[in-house]
């Protein structure tokens, strides 16, 4: 299985890198991604995290392999989700090129489900190390995924949806916002809420001159999310969690 996971997770870089280089479809991701006006985008420079969460997911497999021969044994289940994911990851990249974005949101619902399995069980099961690139990638991906819904009701081009956008961006940052302190909270975990302040203040410099609103709430609850690394303690032992 082991062998499988390796090759899910090269087809996937390959996929993702190719989606930029040929690039699939015509254009880059972050051409797509600009073409139409999403106030909950952030800017370009946050999607950079994309390299640390495919750094840490192969330094991951590194350490399975090591496992693997050392001990002759896996967590299937986690290899299996895993490979899951890598498809779902691939999948998107060429429903979203294709422009199919009702689509890409169903498969990026799939793949926040898949990740969230996967982060339950390296949080009960797992070493630390283990735990950072799927929290990373978890936060990313739950990020990512209510970019994907604002892009698609955008793209839908219902009059009403273009012109309250700012009013429900901000209604969406704040109920979201909620979302890292609860993890951090419930699960010991200082990553996922991490991504959360990268991108929120990515949503800031994207939006703080043209949506000024916008820009400043987000600020503020970048700031608050990261206060509330150091303010919240977790229900549950610290030698769960990270620190």
């Amino acid at each position: 299985m082991i062998w499988i996971s390796s090759l899910s997770y090269i087809v996937m870089i390959v996929i993702n890198a190719l989606s930029n280089i040929l690039p699939i479809g015509g254009r880059t991701t972050g051409e797509i991604s600009n073409a139409l006006e999403v106030l909950f985008t952030p800017a370009g420079y946050v999607f950079s995290i994309w390299s640390v969460i495919y750094i840490g997911l192969g330094i991951w497999l590194v350490r399975e392999w090591i496992r693997y021969y050392k001990e002759r044994s896996l967590d299937r289940r986690l290899h299996t989700l895993f490979i899951f994911s890598s498809i779902l990851n691939s999948s998107w990249i060429l429903v979203w090129h294709n422009g199919l974005f009702l689509l890409s949101v169903a498969v990026m619902i799939l793949l926040l489900i898949t990740l969230i399995m996967i982060y339950k069980i390296t949080t009960h099961h797992s070493s630390k190390i283990t735990r950072f690139p799927f929290s990373l990638y978890l936060g990313w991906i739950t990020v990512a995924f209510l970019a994907n819904i604002s892009y698609y009701a955008i793209f839908t081009d219902v009059g009403f949806i273009v012109e309250t956008q700012m009013y429900w961006t901000i209604g969406l940052l704040l109920v979201t916002g909620l979302i890292p302190v609860y993890v951090r909270k419930t699960w010991n975990d200082w990553v996922y809420p991490l991504v959360f302040v990268w991108a929120f203040v990515g949503i800031t410099v994207r939006n703080i001159e043209d949506a000024p609103y916008v820009g400043s709430v987000a600020l503020g609850l970048a700031i608050a999310i990261l206060a509330s690394i150091f303010l919240v303690h977790s229900k549950y032992d610290t030698s769960s969690g990270y620190e």
